[in-house]
């Protein structure tokens, strides 16, 4: 018989066979990458979900009661996903170009301005000599850019092949400039050689501060990896938007897991793994219902490198932790701007970055490092339904509504865990900070523009890094699972970076090696190892 999951009721435990060739240790997109490549490769295949869906944090979601409206609750653009993957196992997933990269509100002279990019060369060139009065900086912006998309050229094929090693992959950037640049030398550094503008600084700067706790000048580099990962995103460095919502994405990888013949059970908690560490690996998980266990001659852990040493019954590594405040918004009308020289509908349709001068980061940074919330929040937000309506309701369409996903930084976990106040209240105190940080930019309040749900309350829900932890079990809310790291080979990273100290145990969640993101690149790589290519 088949039970509520599509899964076949065959054994005792509910699964088809008592040994698998592979066990996969949860339900996120990237557990769900290796189960469908595994599952069309021949093998036999079983996925243990913990919660009662898959999808992990790529998962689209109705958080407004009453309200149909699907917004990607946690994780929200698609650029590192490779269109391999896509085509490999024949996803029906889509996803659209942004019109506009990026909008960022300024106040010169006491005018209210903004630089925009996107629209074209002719117009973005026009907004940088509007806003800094020269076309220098718009010319250091095109040469640094298009360096970075020559290194995207190079970097991203390499991140679903075996790791190269450091001097394999310099070899193949080509470039000395650039290796210099991203490789060894504080991002920071660069930035204030380049260019000259406190905002055109700040705007460069954030891509290495997405979810990154860090300063420009951070000597461990953790700044440059993490913007390494955000400019090499299929070779481009676009950040597209997933249409349906990020549960298009993963719904069509179960789909696909499935219909190649994998079993996914939701509602089982992997408690433990033995293994003999050399023909196989024993999983103990627990249900509503009782407790089992299941063999894999392989096991596929889609789950912080935290949690692995737990399940092993291993020291964990050093603690991880996140570094974001997570907000969504959905709004009867998008909020009318000071600056009026450009549409809101053009400004929310990319990435619209708010306190996020270079020196306004650095001042964050330097409040949160000492242990107190940044007074001044810097964030960006971007508005899913601009580019996909299809995420609303016809009716919500039709009356203008539109939706707002706002990603803070320099939020610490540490702030959260040791306020006064509890982590609730430095929630609220910094959501309000955020916003009234927002609102500086705009001609009326955006609480003015709030949705109400079927009980009146705003539609409005924001998420801590300690948030991440309790609901997703991010490390810390850390939502890389640990520091980036850098796209080559090192002394323990085995050839495709997910391996493990058991043979029979592989890491495919976001920790592995050229981990983090919504990207799929860890599940494709466990596979690919289990395959022995």
């Amino acid at each position: 018989m088949t039970n509520r999951n599509g899964t076949t009721q065959g054994f005792t435990q509910g699964f088809t066979q008592d040994v698998y060739d592979a066990v996969i240790v949860g339900g996120g997109h990237n557990g769900l990458v290796a189960a469908a490549y595994l599952a069309r490769a021949g093998r036999s295949v079983l996925v243990l979900e913990r919660l009662g869906h898959t999808g992990g944090a790529a998962v689209s979601t109705r958080p407004f009661a009453g309200v149909d409206a699907r917004l990607s609750r946690y994780s929200y653009l698609v650029s590192l996903l490779p269109a391999k993957i896509v085509r490999d196992l024949g996803l029906h997933f889509e996803v659209r170009k942004r019109t506009v990269a990026s909008y960022t509100p300024a106040v010169r002279d006491g005018r209210s301005t903004g630089l925009l990019v996107g629209g074209g060369e002719a117009r973005t060139r026009e907004s940088f000599a509007r806003l800094t009065g020269s076309e220098r900086e718009y010319e250091q912006w095109r040469a640094f850019y298009g360096m970075t998309a020559r290194v995207a050229e190079r970097v991203f094929p390499t991140l679903t092949e075996p790791l190269p090693s450091r001097a394999d992959l310099r070899s193949r950037i080509d470039d000395e400039t650039a290796w210099r640049t991203l490789f060894e030398e504080p991002l920071g550094r660069t930035v204030e050689e380049r260019f000259t503008d406190d905002l055109v600084r700040g705007v460069v700067l954030t891509d290495a501060l997405i979810g990154t706790f860090a300063d420009a000048h951070d000597p461990s580099l953790a700044q440059n990896r993490c913007f390494l990962y955000h400019v090499i995103g299929g070779g481009t460095g676009d950040w597209d938007v997933p249409v349906g919502g990020m549960g298009a994405l993963t719904d069509a990888l179960a789909a696909a897991a499935r219909a190649a013949g994998a079993e996914i059970v939701t509602g089982h908690e992997a408690v433990r793994i033995d293994t003999d560490g050399v023909t196989a690996a024993e999983v103990a998980f627990r249900t509503a219902g009782g407790e089992g266990r299941v063999t894999g001659r392989r096991v596929l852990v889609n789950a912080s490198p935290r949690d692995l040493a737990r399940l092993l019954g291993e020291t964990p590594p050093r603690p991880a932790e996140g570094a974001q405040l997570k907000v969504n918004m959905l709004l009867r009308r998008l909020p009318r701007l000071k600056d009026t020289a450009v549409d809101p509908r053009e400004a929310f349709a990319g990435t619209f970055h708010i306190g996020e001068g270079y020196a306004e980061l650095a001042r964050a940074y330097a409040q949160a490092a000492a242990g107190e919330l940044p007074a001044a929040p810097p964030s960006e937000i971007y508005c899913h339904s601009l580019t996909d309506p299809g995420i609303l309701a016809p009716e919500l369409v039709e009356q203008g509504y539109q939706t707002l996903t706002l990603f803070g930084l320099h939020t610490p976990a540490r702030l959260f865990e040791k306020h006064g106040g509890g982590a609730e209240e430095a929630k609220e105190v910094l959501l309000a900070a955020t916003l009234a940080q927002l609102d500086a930019h705009l001609a009326e309040p955006l609480a003015d523009c709030l949705a109400e749900d079927a009980d009146g309350r705003p539609c409005i829900e924001a998420k801590s890094p300690l948030d991440l932890d309790r609901e997703l079990r991010l490390p810390g809310g850390n939502i890389f699972h640990r520091e980036l790291s850098w796209p080559y080979a090192g002394e323990d990273t085995g050839r495709w970076g997910v391996e493990t100290g058991h043979r029979t145990v592989l890491l495919c969640g976001a920790g592995a090696v050229r981990g983090g993101g919504v990207s799929g690149i860890p599940g494709h790589n466990a596979a690919m190892a289990v395959l022995g290519r």
